[in-house]
């Protein structure tokens, strides 16, 4: 009687490494409350039409004009839901978006700040979950890290750059670069455009959380990009910072509560993004990130939120030691460490 054949070692292996990493990423996605329904297929108009000169105040009041038609016209449909969250991020008429998209999960790039005098810019990145229904707690990240950027130098500016469709955070596209890829053209032919809106030379940090990281680690970036802080990040795809296509210093930090930790650090068959980047081995500048969760980075008073600041303005988060989160930089931490990756 003939034996049934064997499965092949590696091909064992190459199983078994795949069944861990979707159980882990899953199990981990489904404890952290997180996750927001799916986006209704809610009518709206189409974004603003405008040229690419156009005044920023121009470009504000469309934009903000569009937002409120949006707002109407969910209102109108029944979608009472959506219709507030809009009228929310109307900031009372105050807020000021480059770009306002209110079809499908829609689409935001908001500034906080002088953009126009500012030579520190600071581009978050959010992860998966971020939609116009979940934007308040995006928003509310972006503000804190504005105002703690000002407290040391008024010439500052946050951009919010909900610039693609996130993945769901209980989705297989979570798992894969498939959204990221997507992204990268969108925020790579952005950061240019951004950097002529600000003041001359400013300096650009890509700050990234999440899904974000795989978005802004695919992302190539001129000069006008000096920074990109990777933090909360499942990895990026490439197995070190050389890899990246970026000529930016690339910092990395992970909070203690961080569920992201337990995320298997591989990729079989496209699925996984490989070596974590706070791994010594992924060859990124560690920033401390204190002692919070996934969703804490940016919250008034962290340590993280500390770094960041540092990491925008110039400053090595890794040489200060000692004072609180919310103490004020010492004027010698502005000055920006000389540290290049040789790219591959």
């Amino acid at each position: 009687m003939s034996r049934r054949p064997t499965a092949r070692p590696d091909g064992r292996r190459s199983g078994r490494l795949r069944r861990t990493l979707l159980a882990g990423l899953v199990a981990a996605a489904v404890v952290v409350p997180v996750s927001a329904a799916a986006s209704p297929k809610v009518p709206a108009p189409a974004p603003a039409v405008l040229a690419e000169g156009a005044a920023l105040p121009d470009r504000f009041a469309a934009n903000l004009a569009n937002l409120s038609e949006a707002a109407r016209t969910a209102e109108n449909a029944g979608r009472t839901g959506r219709a507030a969250k809009l009228r929310a991020m109307e900031a009372g008429g105050s807020a000021r978006f480059l770009v306002f998209d209110g079809r499908g999960k829609g689409r935001a790039i908001e500034v906080f700040g002088d953009l126009e005098s500012a030579d520190r810019v600071a581009v978050l990145v959010p992860g998966s979950d971020t939609t116009l229904d979940t934007y308040q707690r995006f928003r509310a990240g972006a503000v804190a890290l504005e105002q703690r950027l000002r407290a040391e130098h008024p010439r500052s500016a946050v951009v919010a750059w909900l610039g693609y469709d996130t993945p769901g955070t209980v989705s297989p596209t979570v798992l894969t670069t498939g959204r990221a890829d997507e992204a990268t053209a969108e925020l790579g032919s952005f950061l240019p455009r951004l950097a002529r809106m600000a003041a001359p030379q400013a300096r650009l940090s890509l700050l990234c959380h999440s899904y974000g990281s795989v978005v802004c680690a695919r992302t190539g970036t001129g000069s006008e990009v000096t920074d990109m802080a990777l933090f909360g990040s499942p990895g990026t795809g490439a197995g070190s910072a050389a890899q990246l296509p970026t000529r930016a210093r690339v910092w990395a930090g992970r909070g203690d509560a961080d569920w992201i930790s337990r995320v298997p650090h591989v990729s079989v068959g496209g699925i996984g993004f490989g070596t974590d980047p706070v791994d010594p081995a992924f060859g990124a500048l560690p920033f401390a990130a204190g002692s919070g969760g996934h969703s804490d980075y940016l919250k008034p008073g962290t340590e993280s939120l500390n770094s960041l600041t540092g990491i925008v303005l110039g400053a090595s988060p890794t040489a200060r030691t000692g004072p609180s989160p919310t103490a004020p930089l010492a004027p010698s931490a502005l000055a920006v460490p000389e540290v290049s990756h040789a790219r591959a």
